[in-house]
């Protein structure tokens, strides 16, 4: 039932304004088609990303007072819950919004994951009666790149953006160790934060370099859309905060 579900709300609706895309672009650019619908949808979801960045900006603006809170209630874990969940209240920061918005998204980037590597070349069947599949289809990305075979090139901009992405994205990275004064909690969240910043994007790029390059174009475009609205919320955050100095 889940499995139905997804194809019918998401991955069909996805499909067919593909195929939509496909018939109106110039030359029936599938690569042009692909970078519009996922700009379309990252716009959609927009809202939920947005809200999720000022979260992480104002998770970064207390994290001083958080390592106080863990220090000073170190042996106290249920005053140290307490004090902690005053702060997120008094900075207006739900603490679970983040996971959840991560939630909602994932059922919606995997139907378009799912659209770029198995609704190609196109199926009649997929489609609703008014949509027609078009005349002309070219799978050769502005005439240069085959969307249809794997392509490492296009592989390593994905793992180049999706590092960069990741590296505004998420706070430095903790420095000392245990043998620093740090506790188990900051080495676990030092080793997932150099995990997440440098081997995921490598992880990424091999699983980019073994499929068709139109998975790799999708995620480069998701990416560099990515980066685009964490520069623009940032550079609003220091205008922000310049005015207010």
């Amino acid at each position: 039932m889940i499995s139905s579900i997804f194809h019918n709300v998401l991955y069909e609706p996805f499909y067919n304004a593909l195929v939509f895309l496909s018939g109106i672009v110039p030359g029936g650019d599938i690569g042009i088609a692909v970078i519009v619908l996922t700009i379309i949808v990252r716009f959609i979801l927009l809202p939920l990303t947005h809200k999720q960045l000022h979260t992480q900006k104002r998770l970064k603006l207390v994290e001083g007072e958080l390592r106080d809170i863990k220090k000073k209630y170190e042996t106290d874990k249920q005053e140290q819950t307490r004090q902690m969940m005053e702060l997120y209240k008094k900075h207006g920061i739900n603490p679970l919004s983040g996971f959840l918005l991560i939630l909602i998204q994932i059922p919606i980037l995997l139907a378009l994951y799912f659209v770029f590597s198995r609704g190609l070349p196109f199926n009649p069947e997929d489609l609703y009666g008014f949509i027609k599949i078009p005349d002309v289809v070219n799978f050769k990305f502005l005439g240069i790149l085959d969307l249809a075979t794997k392509n490492y090139f296009m592989a390593a901009l994905v793992g180049v953006s999706q590092y960069i992405q990741i590296r505004l994205s998420l706070p430095p990275a903790p420095k000392g160790g245990v043998e620093a004064g740090k506790g188990f909690g900051e080495e676990l969240a030092k080793s997932m934060n150099t995990n997440m910043r440098y081997v995921m994007p490598v992880m990424i790029a091999l699983i980019s370099a073994s499929l068709p390059s139109v998975i790799s174009l999708y995620w480069l475009a998701s990416n560099l859309f990515a980066i685009a609205h964490e520069l623009v919320v940032r550079r609003k955050a220091l205008q922000l905060t310049n005015t207010k100095s």
